[in-house]
């Protein structure tokens, strides 16, 4: 009884489980390898923006550059752009209300945050499905296969164990075959998704410290033009 004989002998039933079985673990790898890409060059993308906007570059500089590498844009430098710009349009309108600016702003990175959350969770939830139904799947075809081999049994006069084992055998390779599905996409969801949960909070804090800095540089901007305009009411005097 060699292995490809069993799962030859199967029947139609067991057969298009395991073939079900399969298709899921090659469906779970290709996900497992994609989701290992880009959770590694999202990390990355987050540590060089954060080292290039904490290194003292004036914002309105930073903000030309990644807009000019706008095939990039993601993460952090996303969820940047889209506050800078509705800093930018804010200014023009409501330039004396900087409670309106910045309320703006957080709505507008919140859903760039959004975005890049939804992104990064991308095809996570199919690992979860598979790893949580394969043993299942596996374990039909393994209840399948033995009820088959005991109403074989039950139609001959004399019953042996050799009779029996090789479809008790084929069954049982359907539950291991679920359990080979299952088991990488269970330990790739909960590594995978302990990533994006700390990439989230990264990103949330990115938010806050930006919108933080954005309202004081607009307080500053705002005490800025009142002095100005206080300077300019007063009138010319000549001694």
């Amino acid at each position: 009884m060699s292995l490809l004989s069993l799962v030859a002998r199967a029947s139609f039933t067991v057969q298009l489980v395991m073939l079900i079985l399969l298709s899921a673990s090659v469906l779970s790898w290709v996900i497992i390898y994609l989701k290992y890409d880009v959770l590694k060059n999202a990390r990355e993308n987050a540590m060089r923006f954060e080292d290039q906007f904490w290194s003292g570059i004036n914002l309105a500089d930073l903000y030309a550059r990644v807009k000019k590498n706008a095939d990039d844009e993601c993460g952090l430098a996303r969820i940047f752009v889209a506050g800078f710009t509705e800093f930018i349009r804010a200014r023009k309108h409501t330039a004396n209300n900087s409670e309106i600016m910045l309320s703006g702003v957080q709505r507008s990175m919140k859903v760039a945050l959004a975005r890049e959350e939804e992104r990064l969770d991308a095809h996570l939830s199919l690992l979860a499905t598979i790893g949580s139904i394969s043993p299942y799947i596996g374990l039909f075809g393994t209840v399948w296969g033995i009820m088959r081999s005991f109403i074989a049994l039950g139609s001959v006069q004399q019953a042996s164990l050799a009779m029996v084992a090789p479809g008790i055998a084929e069954a049982l390779i359907a539950t291991a075959m679920g359990l080979f599905a299952a088991i990488p996409a269970v330990i790739a969801y909960n590594r995978y998704a302990e990533r994006v949960d700390r990439l989230a909070i990264s990103y949330e804090n990115f938010a806050e410290e930006f919108a933080t800095i954005l309202q004081r540089q607009s307080q500053s901007l705002s005490s800025e033009e009142n002095k100005q305009a206080d300077t300019a009411s007063v009138p010319e005097t000549k001694i």
